[in-house]
């Protein structure tokens, strides 16, 4: 066996699947025909991509090699491959294919009705030529897919990945996944259609199975691959031709693997135990059994390991809806595994959900810079006092937006260590921030976005009683941020009332795939202390809503901040954090509320708004600023605050140097 040099560099690749690579449209009314669907889900697709995710997922190193369209289907799905740290260098584009599509269904328990669109799609255009020989050796495993067996063209692919895999000692793993309509066999729109018995599918599977370490399948599969309706003959031919591992997934009775001769009964092989859940959709289990099995195969774990991790897989994923977005993590898995569910429902099980939730975040957010520009109310106000139009605060908001990029782009223009930097952010409304909000989205900024009624309390929201549906129209990027005016000594029947619709909104985002931010600010006129802000916290955390972020007044001692710091590692140690509002405070007060939270690892950034545009605002409204002096000022004041917060962070002592320099240069 060669020796795998490559796999020895930082970062070389533990597993490469290859093959499907496709757009998912996932009808979301459950319960009727594929023909009766009014709205549909988007998820990455596939089934490679599935378990290449999944893997990642369990902390594999994973690569996808694939071909997609140079469209928007194939940047999405290039895009949700890399965010999910899937390595993407083997995706090639294709330029002039289409990325495949697929329509799917849940009717009931048993029908799961699926329309493939891969009509000359572009990982069918997958050619011998796009194989790259070290890549494929630097890997541990190989994992292909039965559907690119089909095509002559793919056919070739495939085995120049199996001889550079062979070459190199890297193991190769088979994916059965049997789908007669992507052979040929039926009439396309029957994609659900799992076993026609066919010899030359069967004949043309048994030239690839001689050259497997790890064959996986259901037993139709098994059936399809072994040339046999009898799953003992079936198994007996595939292991007369292979050597390799078998492994048959038998659904809620789990599995059963075959390392050696195949036994007289089925049962005397080594059986994985399945586990007790209620299915609610079929489609990607068997992909999240892939990803489980080979989180112990490719580390050559004990198989019980393996098979236990396969079939754990499965039964969360079987419970969920999509097929790579409902592939659990390796802390979700390890949770299943160790304390199991109160409920067959996974999908009920709101402490696994949670975890799931939290844990499979894609976007990566250690250190934020936001300005936040959502108010409304209090420019309205501006507006009227100087007698302008409500609609120019759009105009002005626009200016804000432009000043918060030529802002940041001044910051990485100073520090050439992007990493000393903390990310640029922006909370805007959509009442008079559209525009601004538009332009900033889908530019790799983080977004917030406010959904309460201002001055609401108790809270409410802007667009009515139906959150749910107003985020349904949301970019999925988009951060929901809620101000809640809440002190923990309020009324009893007023914090009912505002934690019940904050657990309104909490359901919504979780039913809309958003991260929530609450701001929890105590009104003015209430007594505060050092415990405020953390009983206020215990309060939404004990009434079951777990935010991703915080957004919180500057605490005034290490104290306060000790509190916040025990609530939240108590409740929720996947927080993303607490960011600090400014409450129009001086830049000296700001200045001073970010060295006290230098030491507080949970602390974030800075969402700070008025305190930047304010001055700005005021001038401009009464006619005494023009365009592009707001841009200047509110550029300055963002740009100051962002070295103001690398000063207090420090992250090396150029970075300090430079920022001290600059914040005093500027002033």
């Amino acid at each position: 066996m060669k020796e795998r040099l490559l796999y020895s560099k930082a970062g070389a690749p533990e597993l490469v699947c290859m093959g499907r690579a496709a757009v998912d449209l996932y009808g979301e009314q459950i319960g009727g025909r594929l023909e009766d669907m009014q709205s549909f889900a988007k998820y990455l697709g596939g089934s490679p991509c599935n378990t290449a995710v999944g893997a990642s997922r369990l902390g594999l190193r994973a690569a996808m090699l694939t071909r997609v369209g140079d469209e928007h289907n194939g940047r999405f799905v290039r895009e949700a491959l890399a965010a999910e740290s899937v390595d993407v260098s083997q995706v090639r584009t294709d330029p002039e294919r289409l990325t495949a599509l697929v329509f799917l269904g849940i009717r009931d328990r048993e029908t799961f009705p699926l329309v493939f669109y891969r009509d000359r799609c572009a990982d069918m255009g997958l050619c011998a030529a796009d194989v790259d020989a070290d890549f494929i050796g630097s890997a541990r495993v190989l994992l292909l897919s039965g559907t690119h067996l089909s095509q002559p063209q793919t056919y070739e692919a495939c085995m120049a990945a199996i001889r550079a895999a062979r070459a190199a000692g890297t193991r190769v793993a088979l994916d059965i996944d049997y789908r007669p309509v992507l052979w040929g066999l039926t009439a396309p729109g029957l994609g659900e259609q799992r076993y026609i018995q066919s010899d030359n599918v069967s004949r043309h599977l048994q030239t690839v199975l001689p050259l497997c370490d790890l064959i996986v399948g259901t037993e139709e599969e098994v059936h399809i691959a072994g040339g046999s309706p009898d799953t003992h003959a079936a198994l007996r031919r595939i292991r007369d031709l292979s050597n390799a591992l078998i492994v048959m997934k038998r659904g809620p009775m789990g599995c059963v693997a075959y390392p050696a001769a195949i036994p007289a009964q089925l049962d005397d092989g080594i059986k994985g135990p399945g586990f007790p859940v209620e299915v609610f959709n079929v489609l990607g289990a068997g992909d999240a059994f892939m990803a489980g099995l080979l989180r112990g195969w490719v580390r050559d774990e004990p198989l019980q390991h393996s098979l236990r991790y396969a079939n754990a897989c499965g039964a969360i994923v079987v419970s969920r809806h999509g097929c790579a977005p409902a592939m659990p993590s390796w802390d979700e898995l390890s949770h299943f595994l160790q304390h199991g569910s109160l409920t067959t429902r996974l999908r009920d099980d709101e402490a696994l959900e949670q975890l799931h939730r939290a844990s499979t975040r894609t976007r990566r957010w250690p250190s934020l810079a936001v300005l936040a520009f959502d108010h409304r109310s209090q420019l309205e106000e501006l507006a009227a006092v100087h007698g302008a139009a409500a609609s120019r605060i759009a105009d002005f908001k626009l200016l804000v937006a432009q000043a918060a990029e030529r802002g940041y782009r001044a910051a990485q223009l100073a520090v050439p260590d992007a990493s000393a930097l903390p990310a640029p952010g922006v909370i805007i409304d959509d009442r008079h921030g559209e525009v601004a909000l538009s332009r900033l989205t889908g530019a790799g900024w983080w977004v917030g976005r406010p959904v309460e009624l201002p001055g609401s309390r108790p809270l409410a929201f802007e667009a009515g009683l139906n959150v749910a549906l107003a985020l349904r129209s949301w970019p999925a990027e988009h951060v929901v941020k809620c101000l809640l005016a809440y002190h923990p000594d309020d009324e009893p029947a007023l914090l009912a009332a505002q934690l019940d619709t904050l657990v309104q909104l909490a359901q919504a985002c979780h039913a809309t795939g958003h991260e929530l931010l609450v701001e929890v600010i105590p009104p003015r006129d209430k007594p505060t202390d050092h415990h405020t802000l953390a009983r206020a916290m215990e309060q939404v955390y004990a009434r079951g809503v777990n935010p991703d972020w915080w957004k919180l007044p500057p605490p005034a001692d290490a104290a306060t901040w000790q509190q916040i710091d025990d609530v939240i590692r108590a409740r929720d140690t996947r927080c993303r954090g607490v960011l600090l509002l400014g409450l129009e405070a001086s830049e000296a007060n700001l200045a001073q509320g970010f060295r006290a939270a230098a030491g507080q690892p949970l602390c974030k950034g800075f969402a700070v708004g008025r305190s930047i545009f304010a001055d700005a605002a005021a001038a401009w409204f009464a006619g005494e600023l023009l365009d592009a002096g707001v841009i200047e000022q509110v550029s300055q004041r963002y740009l100051r605050l962002i070295f103001l917060w690398c000063e207090a962070r420090a992250g090396t002592p150029e970075t300090a140097a430079h920022a001290t320099s600059f914040a005093k240069t500027t002033s």
